[in-house]
Formats: structure tokens, C-alpha cells, sequence
């Protein structure tokens, strides 16, 4: 069509490199995925042994332990220790993201349920439950320090709840309209925009806890928290959009850094020995739209190195210019020593949404292996910038859509690489807003010296939020899966992957161990142990609800065990089984896995309620949308919506004929075409035509509007 024929030229003008796919078989020599020699780790930066303190396991987030008694030749004899129900079996929708912590035999979590846990790690006995609000937020882990257990609320407020007991020792509100920010009204909310939210993990060191917060694309001013860990006094705060006299300030066009979003969602890194932060914040507001917000937008997109107990920026890293594709990159930074050549080299592992890590010296920020301002296409009315950071190395996903797997753009829509630009048009990019790898936890083996993380090969289609719009969604019909991939620092180029059913890029972290064994679950609630060198699945778990948190490890008495809590995620599947399962499990356990759940639909399914074909005359009227409560299309037009097919979900039997109707009062042309599998198209129809086609075979098909590909219709025949 025109519009893909001019997106294409676009991106052809406006010089955007070509990228070929790092395509590695799936087994690999043994010998070939080492990335070693590994120097010993610093303080701070040493593997956890009987204990997993907090998320992420130590200072540098490498989410490895130094245990292993469990091995790639006994881990078969893994079962069940022990499993219970946090909140009673409770399956109502909620969200679990909280990775476990475990110290002195003891492990402490959140649920979503706004309760926190500290439950016996060699029984499953539950200890203590503190209860701290009740509106719903991301719970994503605990810090522990100084006999005490840190949390945030959906209320945004940080407690500290005595470590033995559970009970409250102090609470401090934070996010109040106006707090510490001269540029703010505190009459107007938080800067005109939203208030946002408390997120991420609480990390705990040398006396202060760390505390992000949440709500970019609600328009909240992003901020990180450092507090006084024994009374909750602010020590400081480090904001997102920086405010008038500000180091960045300038990179926000007008006034826009009032609202400029910027938060940081994931918890830090922190280096002991040169006393800084390591903190991620993510992208700008409006997300796709950078209409109104011209400029670099500092510090959106960008790891800031920060000063542990001043709060001071030290310096700071861009990955991506005025983001408007919502590639903000926020993953938990990973810091680790490396032997490069003859060279000991204190790095800082950074992203990635898209696809590519950015791998920088810690104490100065600059790029262990180069960095290109490559030249992308642009949008003057995005105000989009000329270039965008490329590191040395090589990307570990397609840094574009392919026909090879399930980034096989839905048709009709216009496509593009990443960076390309849009409008109002939905365009089809790969890395999508949900990576790459997202959010998932990375893991180091100082073993193998290589770092391993899930992504997701899930497309996005975005277009601006003018006129109702959708932004960043995910092409219904489209199909989802993804893998794990196998990175060398030392090149930043990958190693092996394998790829699999499900996407793992929202919180299915990786735990490795010094047995040579790593763990990772996914949405259909299965955890894996994967053999390190090649990551064949050595064992396998049914959990019950899907796993979107770490597994950790832990030692008691000798024995040691894995943990992990289970209770589903929202994305990238909206159907993915939910629960509140705490399993923990060692060699020769006895409790049996859960009963196996429905797993998530691996497309990306239409959820509208179905609708028979007998009580609408078996008649699909095109660019309309379905009025559930009258029973009938629409009265207007509409080009936008994702859903503009009345009914959306049609159900008939075999045999029947279907017609598409472009009704009289429609300005536009329309059409229905059937994909991936090319049933029926009706060609496009001008205002008041019509197709029809009968279904001879039972099935569930797929169909998008030609000439606006959003628009997209399932019909199911029985």
C-alpha cells in the first residue's frame, strides 16, 4: 500500500543502517560459550552463599550463588520441600512480582495483596504477616537491614517492620504534591501531572534504602529516593526531569519537564567500593508523542550514576535520545568485574527494551566497547532526534521484524526497524515496548562469564494519542514467544540462545549457581532448571500460576533449596494463570507440582465478548463499533480503534456465510482479509458494498481492515 511504500522510503532517506539478526544454533561447543578468565568479584560484588539478602542476591544484582550442592547431574531428584498459598489460594487477578529474599533461614515477600510475609524456609510456616494498605500497586521486593524489613504500599508509604515480629517500626509517606520541588504548586498535584506511585524493590546499604517510583505514562514527575533506613528522613532525592537550574534541565522543551515522566521503576545497583547508585530511569511523557517535549529530555532513557549519600549526579548515560518508541531500558543494572585482554575493567551492564546492552566503565561512565551516533530516520513532527546510540558488539534479538518467528508483522500495517519514526498511522516496529528484554532479572555466572536473560519476540504498533488513538499496542492476531540468550561482556556479542513458547522479558528473572545449574519460570507457570554452558532443560516444575518473579537459593543446615513465587503477570499475556503459590523445593522433596493451569493463548487474543452470528443476520458491518449494550453497530465511523468491526467476535457454525458490509454512511473505503492463513478477503469496499464468504472448516480466524490494519476481527466457526 501507499503508506508502507512511503514509511519504507522514509527510513531508506533517512539513512538508517541495515541489521542482520544474530542467528546462533541452538547447541553450541561447550568449550566455545565460556567468556573467561572471571576475576574474583570485589566487596559487595561476591556471589551469596547461604543466604539471597536481596533482590537481585548481591550489591551488583548478578542474581548468582556460590551453593552447589544442587548440580546438572542430581538436580532431577529436585521436588517439592514445601508449598503454600499466601493468601489462601486466592486467584483473582492480582499481579505477583515480588522475588523472594531469604536470610538466616528465614524468607520475606509481598504479595499484591498489599501483605508482606517472613515464612520458614525449611517448613513453609509463616512467621509473620504485616498487612500496609490496601490499594493496588507493583509489589516487587523487600530490602533487609539493620534487623529490619523494608516494603513500600500502594498508599506510597515506606515502612519498616521489625524483622522478628512484623510490626511497624516507622512509615514515611513519600510523593507529596510539592515536596522538596521549588518548581511545583502544591495546590496543582504533582507539577500539573500525575502523583505517580512507590516502585521497584527496596535496596538496603551502609544505612539508606533506595525507592524508585512509577507513573511515565500518567505523566509523573519520575524521582529516586534515598532514606535514612533507621528513622525514613529523606537524605535525598534525585529527580527524573531535572527542574530550573538543573544539570538537563535545558533538554526539556518549555515547560515540559513538569510532566516529563523519567521514573525509575527498577531498583539499583550500588558499588561499595566507589560509593554510587546505579539507577535507571525510564522514558518521557507523553510516550509517544514528542510533539510537546522537543529536545534530548535528560534523564529519560538513562543510566545515572549517582553519589551513594549525597544524591549527586556523577555522570550519566543516554541510551536513547527523545524517546518516543517507550524504549526506556529500565532493567535492575548489573556491575561486574571483568578480565578484558590484560585488564581488570569495573563495568556496568545497562538495558535492554532494545535488544542491545550497553556496557560502560563505572567509574566514568564511557563505553567499554565504543559507541556510534548512528544517523535514524526522522519526523519533524516528533521532533525526533538525528541519532541514536549504537554500542560495539552486537544486538542479542533482530532489531527488526522478521518472517522467521513470531515477529511476522500482521499485514497491511506499515513496518519498520527500530528507531523508526510515526505518526498517526500504527506502525509495526520490532524491538516493541515490551523488548527485547524488558524487565527481566539478569543473571552473571562468574563460571562461564557470561550473562543470561529471557526477551520476548513480541511486536508493537504505535501511532500518537491524538483522536483516540492507541499507543504502543500489541497487533491483535499477532502471535508471541521468545527465549533466553547468552551474552560476553567481554565483546558484548551473544554466545547461544534458544528460543521457545513464551515470551520471558516481564519479570521471569534468571537465577544461576555455582552448581552449574540455572532456574527460570515462565507464563504457563513452569520453572526450569537449564543446564549453564548451552541452557538445556535439565527439569522441569508445574507451579500452578504462571512465574513472573526470580527463583532464589538458599542453605540450611546444608541443605539447600530454590524458592520462587508464582502467581502470574498481566503482560505480555493478559491471560496468564494467576495465583499466590510459594514453592521451595530440594533433592529428594516429596510434595508433588500443582495441578497444571490453563495456559496463556500464545496470540494475542480478541477478548470481546462473542457474539452468534444468528442475531446479527450473519453480517459483520466493517468500520463500526459494536454498541454491546443496544446489540447493534455503531451510528459512527470510525478509523482508529482497534475494534472498529461490529460485532468484533463472531461465532457461527460450519457452513455458514458471513458478510462484510461497508455500510452507506461510512466516508471511507473498507475491508476484511483473513491472516496469517489467507482464508478470504474481501478486497476493499466502498460505502455500501458488500462480500460475503461461507466457512466449510472449523477454526478460529483472524481478519484486519486493508486499509486501516488496526481495525481487526476474530470469527470462530464450529
Amino acid at each position: 500500500m501507499r503508506r508502507r511504500n512511503f514509511l519504507t522510503g522514509a527510513a531508506i532517506a533517512g539513512g538508517t543502517a541495515a541489521f542482520t539478526p544474530f542467528r546462533a544454533p541452538a547447541h553450541a561447543d561447550p568449550g566455545s560459550t565460556m567468556a573467561l578468565p572471571v576475576p574474583r568479584q570485589p566487596r559487595g560484588l561476591e556471589p551469596t552463599g547461604g543466604d539471597f539478602p536481596k533482590v537481585g542476591g548481591n550489591l551488583g544484582n548478578q542474581n548468582h550463588s556460590s551453593l552447589r550442592r544442587i548440580t546438572r547431574r542430581n538436580v532431577r531428584h529436585l521436588g517439592g520441600a514445601w508449598h503454600v498459598n499466601l493468601e489462601g489460594g486466592a486467584t483473582d487477578g492480582r499481579a505477583q512480582q515480588s522475588t523472594v529474599v531469604a536470610q538466616d533461614g528465614v524468607l520475606y515477600v509481598q504479595t499484591a495483596q498489599q501483605n508482606v510475609f517472613a515464612v520458614d524456609g525449611r517448613t513453609g510456616e509463616i512467621k509473620w504477616k504485616t498487612n500496609v494498605g490496601s490499594e493496588r500497586t507493583n509489589m516487587r521486593g523487600v530490602g533487609l537491614g539493620g534487623g529490619l524489613v523494608y516494603t513500600t504500599s500502594g498508599s506510597n508509604i515506606v515502612y519498616a517492620l521489625d524483622q522478628r515480629t512484623g510490626g511497624v517500626v516507622w512509615q514515611r509517606e513519600l510523593l507529596i504534591p510539592g515536596e522538596g520541588d521549588p518548581g511545583c504548586d502544591p495546590q496543582n498535584g504533582q507539577c500539573g501531572g500525575n502523583r505517580g506511585g512507590l516502585a521497584g524493590a527496596v535496596v538496603y546499604h551502609d544505612g539508606l534504602i533506595y525507592v524508585g517510583t512509577e507513573g511515565s505514562t500518567a505523566g509523573a514527575r519520575g524521582r529516586g529516593y534515598a532514606l535514612n533506613a533507621r528513622t525514613g528522613e529523606v537524605a535525598w532525592t534525585f529527580w527524573g526531569p531535572p527542574g530550573p537550574g538543573e544539570y538537563g534541565n535545558d533538554t526539556w522543551e518549555g515547560e515540559s519537564w513538569k510532566t516529563g515522566g523519567a521514573v525509575c521503576w527498577m531498583h539499583p545497583a550500588v558499588d561499595p567500593e566507589l560509593d554510587l547508585v546505579y539507577w535507571t530511569f525510564g522514558n518521557p511523557y507523553p510516550r509517544t508523542n514528542g510533539s510537546t517535549r522537543g529536545g534530548l529530555n535528560l534523564f529519560s532513557n538513562c543510566l545515572v550514576a549517582i553519589d551513594a549519600k549525597t544524591g549527586e549526579r556523577r555522570w550519566h548515560f543516554q541510551s536513547v535520545h527523545h524517546d518516543i518508541w517507550d524504549y526506556d531500558n529500565v532493567m535492575a543494572p548489573v556491575l561486574i568485574d571483568l578480565q578484558i585482554g590484560h585488564r581488570r575493567r569495573k563495568v556496568v551492564v545497562y538495558g535492554s527494551k532494545t535488544g542491545m546492552y550497553y556496557i560502560l566503565d563505572r567509574a566514568t561512565g564511557k563505553p567499554i566497547h565504543g559507541m556510534t551516533e548512528r544517523r535514524v530516520p526522522q519526523d519533524a513532527r516528533q521532533k525526533t532526534w538525528p541519532t541514536q546510540p549504537f554500542p560495539g558488539g552486537r544486538p542479542f534479538v533482530p532489531l527488526e521484524p522478521s518472517h522467521r518467528d513470531t515477529t511476522r508483522p500482521v499485514p497491511y500495517y506499515p513496518t519498520g526497524p527500530i528507531y523508526t519514526p510515526f505518526w498517526d498511522d500504527a506502525t509495526i516496529l520490532y524491538p516493541g515496548a515490551g523488548g527485547g528484554a524488558d524487565w527481566s532479572h539478569i543473571t552473571f555466572s562468574p563460571h562461564t562469564g557470561l550473562l543470561y536473560v529471557g526477551y520476548g519476540l513480541i511486536n508493537s504498533s504505535y501511532s500518537n494519542t491524538n483522536g483516540g488513538r492507541v499507543n504502543t499496542a500489541r497487533p491483535l492476531g499477532e502471535y508471541f514467544s521468545g527465549g533466553i540468550v547468552a551474552v560476553d561482556p567481554r565483546t558484548n556479542r551473544p554466545v547461544w540462545r534458544r528460543e521457545g513458547d513464551w515470551s520471558l522479558a516481564h519479570g521471569n528473572g534468571i537465577l544461576s549457581t555455582a552448581g552449574r545449574v540455572m532456574f527460570q519460570g515462565g507464563p504457563d507457570g513452569v520453572l526450569h532448571a537449564m543446564d549453564d554452558t548451552d541452557g538445556r532443560k535439565l527439569w522441569s516444575w508445574q507451579c500452578g500460576a504462571g512465574v513472573h518473579t526470580s527463583p532464589v537459593t538458599y542453605e540450611i543446615d546444608g541443605e539447600q533449596y530454590i524458592a520462587v513465587l508464582a502467581g502470574g503477570n498481566g503482560l505480555p499475556y493478559p491471560d496468564i494463570p494467576k495465583g499466590d503459590h510459594l514453592w521451595a523445593f530440594k533433592l529428594g522433596g516429596t510434595v508433588a507440582p500443582a495441578p497444571t493451569p490453563t495456559p496463556p493463548s500464545k496470540r494475542n487474543q480478541i477478548r470481546t465478548a462473542p457474539v452468534a452470528g444468528s442475531a446479527v443476520n450473519n453480517t459483520i458491518t466493517l468500520g463500526r463499533v459494536w454498541d454491546s449494550g443496544a446489540g447493534v453497530p455503531g451510528g459512527t465511523e470510525n478509523t482508529v480503534a482497534q475494534n472498529a468491526m461490529s460485532p468484533q467476535h463472531l461465532t457461527v457454525p460450519v457452513g455458514t456465510k458471513v458478510t462484510f458490509l461497508n455500510p452507506e454512511g461510512n466516508a471511507h473505503s473498507h475491508g476484511a482479509a483473513s491472516f496469517f492463513e489467507r482464508v478470504f478477503d474481501t478486497g476493499r469496499l466502498s460505502p455500501g458494498q458488500s462480500s460475503s464468504h461461507t466457512f466449510t472448516e472449523a477454526g478460529e480466524y483472524f481478519y484486519n481492515d486493508p486499509v486501516f490494519p488496526q481495525s481487526t476481527g476474530k470469527i470462530v466457526v464450529r
